[in-house]
């Protein structure tokens, strides 16, 4: 799944074209998923073609307040705040400690090592599934991919990795993809992670940190993902019920979804 060759946005990726099985693809050019858009060039190319009319935003409102989203002209912003109910206890720094961390490697393993980062974050992907504030968010996300006659819609949230992973995978199941599929999309930012924060990472191991930890905290890994596929079958059975019950999609909703959002080759 290659990124969208766009400078002033990083994994900025069209689901489309990705297989879903029986000769059905995802439709390309109407779902796109990306890190945040705080320096969105509008004028840019490979950004303007796509035409993009709303834009989902799935970061914090510090996050937010911080790093505000430059909107494509004509593009109407949503708000789905997916952590509002969790960051401050999950044991993950926020987004804006990041950086701190991984300047310091004595902090980042005070706070984070022995494997506590990847707990950490298998804890956060499970809140994906069961937190109030993320159901309410990923809800709202499918509720806009089905509103009829509805264009281009992208979602994000910071490094474009984790809330915008999982939105990615409830998204391909529903269509169809199979494990592999929406297994290989899921990782498939982390060569352009690395890439962003290499600087960083070099920086880190330079000064005596370990260099695993600096990947768990700025890539994904499958246990990851695998923590909230979990939860949605320890909780729900499966995904079709996930979004039903959990969400509150309706199936009518979820039936456009898939009508908009797939395609049949000849």
């Amino acid at each position: 799944m290659p990124a969208i060759p766009a400078a002033s946005v990083a994994n900025l990726r069209d689901l489309g074209g990705l297989p879903l099985g029986d000769g059905r693809s995802v439709r390309p050019g109407l779902v796109l998923r990306s890190a945040q858009l705080d320096r969105l060039d509008p004028d840019e190319a490979a950004v303007a073609a796509l035409g993009v009319r709303t834009v989902v935003d799935l970061r914090t409102e510090t996050e937010r307040a911080d790093r505000p989203d430059r909107l494509p002209p004509g593009a109407r912003p949503v708000v789905a705040d997916v952590l509002a109910d969790y960051l401050a206890g999950s044991g993950l720094p926020p987004a804006a400690r990041l950086k701190a961390l991984l300047t310091d490697p004595a902090l980042a393993e005070e706070h984070l090592g022995g494997g506590r980062v990847r707990a950490a974050f298998a804890r956060t992907y499970r809140t994906f599934v069961s937190g109030e504030s993320a159901r309410a968010a990923y809800r709202s996300l499918l509720t806009e991919l089905g509103t009829p006659g509805a264009g281009p819609l992208l979602f994000h949230c910071t490094a474009g990795k984790d809330r915008t992973g999982w939105a990615a995978t409830v998204v391909l199941t529903l269509l169809g993809a199979d494990e592999e599929t929406v297994r290989a999309e899921y990782l498939a930012v982390n060569p352009a992670v690395r890439v962003a924060f290499a600087p960083m990472i070099e920086g880190f191991t330079a000064q005596g940190g370990d260099p695993e930890l600096a990947l768990d905290l700025i890539g994904v890994v499958p246990e990851y993902l695998e923590a909230a596929l979990d939860e949605v079958a320890v909780r729900h059975g499966s995904m079709e019920t996930y979004v039903r019950e959990g969400l509150g999609v309706p199936d009518e909703v979820t039936a456009l979804i898939r009508e908009r959002l797939t395609v049949t080759s000849a």
